[in-house]
């Protein structure tokens, strides 16, 4: 058997791995090294490889923004800026027809302006929103499948996790991406509220309406989620203006959403003790999973699996838009398998060699920023798509008197509204990049 042929048959053995329930983490450690050592005959050239990959992951300066924006996320979980911003949304929003619904995902586009993970995003605002929903008579359907597709936001509105993963593995400027992301956020949200619309009208009793709020009590609400507004614009706006790096913004974003919630009576010694520990938690994993991918893909760039596909892509002439179409639905076949973060790490070292070879008819720099949106919106996708659609799983929990069916019925038609972006986005990359273009013209 060939390198390439060994290669080739490593993907369908890591996906019974995972499907056995083996730890990503470690079923990529194992492919790897297995791997490796039977293309150089020897494991000790591979133990010295994962002394020193370690070592060279972990001490890479770039990733210390994750832990960072974690724990800027566990503030704002544990502070009650998520009861803020929905009760915000709710008292603009609520008394339209699947108004509440409705309200939890503007609430979850917001508390994912300050949070960055999707599972935090769909925990904390499951907790909020979800006694609401059963108030005003929601279904359970519409219920959990909101907030999992809302949830899903976390990833999407900067900053994001997955976004400075991407922006390391394929060297593009993190500062950019997070601008690219907010126009097909805002537009994912949209999206959401019009399926939360058309659901209430063909069934009109899936929901009641919940009475009108005063202006003037909604503006007393508004003026409650100045914290989470404060803290976007200081982040992301930081880093754009060049006032922080993307690591120092995110350790003000951090220090700053942990003050806020001292300062607001929320933040106890026991709530501090819970975000530290659950940040290091998740910290952890996520390095795990980079470590295990890590050594997977030295073990790819060994077969020359990359290199020799991007030469074989670009030898036949293939129409790019097909390839990418082709791409993009793999994504959201492994979506239904693999959790987000692994898949990003698995397979962009590999595809996006092969796509940046190809003609879109735009410069590099603007391809990989279009090609990272798309990928982040198919892998958001993959949250609330069975059998492994994470986000349903953490709503359901929380709602246990809810079948699982109904759950991920429910999120169908919030699956739909994703597909329909996925193809506005790809067939007009301007929509992605024209907030970029727009900065670096006013802001040279």
């Amino acid at each position: 058997m060939s390198n390439f042929e060994l290669a080739l048959w490593s993907f369908p053995v890591l996906l019974i791995l995972i499907f056995i329930r083996i730890p990503i983490a470690l079923a990529m450690l194992a492919v790897g090294f297995g791997g490796s050592y039977m293309v150089l005959g020897s494991p000790l050239m591979m133990m010295n490889q994962l002394k020193t990959l370690t070592y060279g992951t972990f001490s890479n300066y770039s990733y210390s923004i994750i832990p960072l924006f974690l724990l800027m996320g566990q503030f704002a979980t544990l502070s009650g800026m998520s009861a803020s911003l929905f009760r915000a949304a709710e008292s603009f929003l609520g008394h339209r027809r699947g108004g509440v619904a409705m309200s939890a995902i503007g609430a979850c586009a917001g508390f994912g302006a300050i949070c960055g993970s999707s599972l935090a995003t769909a925990a904390t605002m499951g907790q909020v929103a979800l006694p609401e929903l059963r108030r005003y008579g929601y279904p359970g359907s519409l219920s959990t499948g909101a907030l999992a597709a809302g949830g899903t936001l976390g990833i999407l509105i900067p900053p994001s996790v997955i976004l400075v993963i991407y922006a390391i593995l394929a060297e593009q400027n993190i500062e950019k991406l997070f601008v690219a992301a907010l126009i097909p956020g805002i537009l994912a949200a949209a999206g959401y509220m019009i399926a939360i619309s058309i659901w209430v009208r063909v069934s009109p009793n899936a929901a009641t309406v919940r009475p009108r709020v005063p202006w003037s009590e909604r503006m007393v609400a508004l003026g409650k989620v100045w914290p989470v507004l404060t803290i976007f614009l200081v982040v992301v706006g930081g880093i754009y203006l060049g006032f922080f790096t993307p690591t120092e913004a995110a350790a003000v974003g951090a220090a700053g959403t942990g003050l806020i919630s001292v300062a607001s009576g929320q933040m106890s010694w026991d709530k501090l003790k819970q975000a530290i520990l659950s940040t290091a938690s998740s910290t952890a994993m996520i390095f795990l999973i980079i470590l295990g991918a890590g050594l997977y893909n030295s073990f790819l760039a060994l077969t020359q699996l990359p290199q020799l596909s991007s030469a074989w892509v670009a030898e036949q002439g293939l129409n790019p838009w097909l390839i990418l179409t082709a791409v993009l639905v793999m994504y959201l076949v492994f979506g239904c398998i693999m959790d987000s973060l692994s898949m990003v790490l698995l397979t962009v070292p590999i595809i996006y060699p092969i796509m940046s070879v190809l003609d879109f008819g735009m410069s590099p720099n603007d391809f990989g920023l279009w090609f990272g949106i798309l990928v982040l919106i198919v892998v958001e996708v993959g949250l609330i798509t069975p059998p492994v659609g994470m986000n349903l799983f953490i709503i359901n929990s929380m709602a246990r008197d809810i079948p699982i069916g109904q759950t991920y019925r429910g999120a169908m038609p919030f699956v739909l509204t994703d597909m329909i972006r996925v193809v506005i986005l790809t067939a007009f990359p301007a929509i992605t990049l024209s907030l970029v273009w727009l900065i670096d013209y006013l802001v040279p």
